[in-house]
């Protein structure tokens, strides 16, 4: 299927995502390593530092077979508080485990240094209650540490 869909100018990728078969790193190396260079990975760095793998190392890892990416922070504590009280996702966001790029514990900077050669998309995430986290607010403080970190690494 992946090599059909590239020959027609379509790049299959999977997004990993919390609650799902494919969340951790262990699940994350298992899917690439028995899938082909034709099936691409969504980076979701939120997603893969709730899951308790490294967003760097993934970056690092599959840099070539990276298709898109999720731009999207953790705030340790209440993933922390989550894991404990053994909460379920959508607590978990609803508490606010999710926050923008510079709001939590993902070292954007690395992550970006990894993704040097990434001409794709960065789409800024962070699945927040909109009660708690004006969206406007927070979109604003991602797009401004995300550009900060680019301008700062330089080209």
């Amino acid at each position: 299927l992946a090599a059909w869909t590239a020959a027609e100018g379509v790049r299959l990728a999977y997004h990993h995502h919390m609650g799902t078969v494919v969340q951790s790193q262990e699940d994350i190396d298992t899917l690439m390593d028995a899938t082909g260079a034709d099936v691409g990975l969504l980076l979701d760095t939120g997603h893969a530092a709730f899951a308790g793998a490294d967003p760097v190392a993934l970056a690092r890892r599959y840099a070539p077979r990276i298709a898109h990416v999720h731009a999207k922070d953790l705030r340790a504590g209440v993933c922390e508080r989550a894991r404990a009280g053994d909460w379920s996702f959508l607590r978990a966001v609803l508490e606010g485990v999710f926050t923008v790029p510079g709001d939590g514990s993902v070292d954007f900077g690395k992550v970006l240094g990894e993704l040097r050669d990434y001409s794709g998309w960065v789409v800024l995430e962070a699945e927040q209650d909109p009660k708690k986290a004006d969206p406007m607010t927070y979109a604003s403080l991602g797009f401004g540490n995300l550009r900060r970190l680019v301008t700062e690494r330089g080209p």
